[in-house]
């Protein structure tokens, strides 16, 4: 069984002593968010989970106690982009988050170790040549920590356009620009990028 812990929230950045404490007891209750009164009890133990993965933006609060896992497999996907705290302002500085991927890398190994870079979206200040020079930044930063980002873009669903007025979808053209920069950077720096178009499709972690 694979166990992706990222579908509904971000556990390592917001619930990393509830889910070391559901490991130790070797079980966790799940809800069904459609059906509310359909719970299901999943057991949490080597013997039946092939692989834990883990999607954040924070895998900081985990690394300290990584050890408790270690009769896990594990796969991770560590999002890093280059927006402030305007966009984002309950995730870590870059800098730091980087920091946190490197350290992860050398603990569990850089095949274990995804980037992703999602969702793109250009804004006045975010414009196709920011995203290239910082991705071209971040990737330097990261090489020999991973061998693959994932790229997507993103979804301008009608909830999307109402929250985020200033932000605006990436046409084919732009989309075309970016993949291109990003797959010979990445190239050069000993990573590669799986071609992703939109955000729902770079969601499913595996």
């Amino acid at each position: 069984m694979i166990l992706n812990t990222g579908s509904r929230t971000d556990i390592p950045a917001y619930f990393s002593d509830w889910f070391y404490k559901r490991i130790e007891e070797g079980y966790v209750m799940v809800r069904n968010p459609y059906y509310p009164e359909q719970v299901t009890r999943y057991v949490l133990n080597p013997s039946v989970v092939d692989v834990l993965v883990f999607c954040t933006k924070n895998p900081q609060p985990m690394i300290s106690r990584l050890e408790r896992l270690s009769t896990y497999d594990m796969f991770w996907f560590v999002t890093i982009t280059p927006y402030g705290r305007e966009i984002e302002p309950f995730v870590p500085p870059k800098e730091k988050v980087i920091e946190s991927f490197r350290q992860l890398s050398e603990m569990t190994g850089r095949e274990k170790m995804s980037w992703r870079y999602d969702p793109v979206f250009i804004t006045e200040k975010y414009s196709v040549d920011y995203h290239i020079s910082c991705f071209a930044e971040m990737t330097e930063k990261l090489r020999g920590y991973t061998g693959q980002c994932v790229v997507s873009f993103l979804d301008l669903y009608e909830k999307t356009k109402r929250n985020f007025r200033e932000a605006r979808g990436v046409t084919r053209d732009e989309q075309e620009r970016i993949i291109e920069a990003f797959a010979g950077i990445a190239e050069a720096n000993g990573m590669q990028v799986p071609k992703k178009k939109t955000a729902r499709e770079a969601c499913s972690c595996l």
